[in-house]
């Protein structure tokens, strides 16, 4: 009787890390409307009073919010999509970051309603990004219907009905 392997590869910690960005953002940007409301007169207001914990916020930057946690959430699954979505952190929150450097202390363009303190969680957010980019993939494991046995592929024998390590 011969028996089928599948190879997976379990999630990684990238992938992990890619859902708990989401999540946070997700809540934030629903919290971020308790403060703000959904008063669309406001919606790019440069307001240095609407803050959630120390950080600036509008209408418009708690959507962003909103945007970032669903694609995290979306991506988390797969291998490659959460290392998309770490690439698009990178990219977006360093130009968040450095858009931030001259929106600050210039309401005419401060459109997000960013402070010092988002300056500051927008470079963080980046580095993250670019963590849950290049963090390495977990090894692949080898699972065999029916048992509780997982073991890496160069470790399996000609029990599975595959070649076991190549000869020395």
């Amino acid at each position: 009787m011969t028996h089928t392997t599948a190879t997976r590869r379990p999630r990684g910690a990238h992938q992990w890390l890619a859902l708990v960005v989401g999540v946070v953002y997700l809540l934030v940007g629903i919290a971020g409307f308790f403060v703000t409301g959904f008063d669309m007169a406001g919606f790019m207001e440069h307001d240095p009073d609407q803050t959630l914990l120390g950080f600036a916020i509008n209408p418009l930057h708690n959507i962003v919010h909103l945007v970032i946690g669903i694609l995290g959430i979306g991506a988390w699954s797969r291998s490659a999509s959460a290392r998309t979505f770490g690439w698009l952190l990178l990219l977006g929150y360093g130009a968040a970051f450095v858009y931030g450097l001259f929106a600050v202390n210039n309401p005419e363009i401060n459109y997000l309603n960013i402070n010092q303190a988002d300056n500051w969680l927008h470079l963080g957010s980046a580095l993250v990004g670019l963590l849950i980019a290049v963090w390495p993939a977990p090894a692949r494991v080898v699972e065999q219907p029916g048992t509780s046995e997982a073991m890496p592929p160069e470790v399996r024998g000609p029990h599975t009905g595959e070649a076991g390590p190549p000869a020395r």
